[in-house]
């Protein structure tokens, strides 16, 4: 894919692999607008990106809060008629024993890890669609734990790793899902488990001797925001480079229209667009 003129999105990516991945998408001829938490760090990103000739700004928003996404979407809206690409990379790992909530109350790990991706996703698919071909990618995990609808904030026998492994399963069963509703608009969404134990913060908050290296895991992410060979190609989940299968879950899809619907509820009625997109 040229990435002249393009503009892509990346959530997560002042720090670990979201960053590279930036580098070498700017590195190609793209605007990159590097999204994180910390300005400081949003600021060195960017100027890593336009020090090696590239184009970026830095967008702050903390996506454990329902309404800074919102104000993220508004963000880009602001600055762009196009997107061309969007990444779904930021995230938080397994790490804490103690149950944590977000803004709005939800736990923790599902309110960053999936449900800021799925209203993010969701307010953007206008300009996504005044872009297409465009790509969504999801970073998700190898780590999957199917979701129990009964319990879904996890107030019942919680742990980090539980809670993480069914957020990134969140994940997988909302790009299937997505890539249904977006069949014929020339956007497709795909996810992945980029590479196992980088060497992240997040892995390495988790008490993870790191084994494999962001580089690796920038590979398979740029593969799938830029290959030729994924043109129209939507719904599917790669390990790595290799195209692979996720939890069963994923494929179930009345399990895939629960996950909907409560998300749905979840992002609340200030959200219409987002529901008229997945009507």
């Amino acid at each position: 894919m040229d990435l002249k003129d393009k503009t892509i999105l990346i959530t997560g990516s002042t720090d670990g692999v979201g960053r590279v991945v930036a580098q070498r998408l700017g590195a190609a001829g793209a605007r990159v607008l590097v999204h994180g938490r910390d300005a400081a760090r949003g600021s060195a990103a960017v100027a890593e990106i336009e020090a090696a000739g590239g184009k970026a700004e830095f967008l702050a928003a903390d996506l454990a809060s329902l309404a800074e996404v919102r104000r993220l979407v508004e963000a880009v809206r602001a600055r762009t008629d196009r997107l061309d690409i969007l990444v779904n990379n930021a995230g938080i790992g397994t790490a804490g024993a103690k149950r944590q909530v977000s803004a709005d109350g939800y736990e923790l790990r599902f309110a960053v890890n999936y449900l800021a991706g799925f209203l993010l996703t969701s307010e953007l698919l206008p300009l996504l669609k005044a872009s297409a071909p465009a790509r969504i990618v999801n970073v998700a995990s190898a780590g999957q734990q199917a979701i129990d609808f009964g319990d879904v904030m996890l107030t019942h026998g919680y742990s980090g790793v539980r809670a993480y492994c069914q957020s990134k399963l969140a994940q997988i069963l909302f790009t299937v899902d997505l890539a249904e509703q977006l069949e014929g608009t020339g956007i497709t969404v795909n996810a992945l488990h980029p590479a196992s134990y980088m060497n992240t913060t997040m892995v390495r908050q988790a008490g993870v001797t790191p084994w494999s290296s962001v580089e690796t895991g920038a590979d398979a992410i740029v593969n799938l925001a830029t290959s030729s060979a994924l043109e129209g190609r939507s719904g599917l989940y790669f390990d790595g480079l290799r195209e692979a299968r996720a939890d069963a879950q994923a494929y179930d899809a009345r399990a895939r229209q629960q996950l909907r619907k409560l998300s749905l509820d979840l992002i609340g009625p200030a959200s219409s667009k987002s529901r008229e997109q997945h009507s």
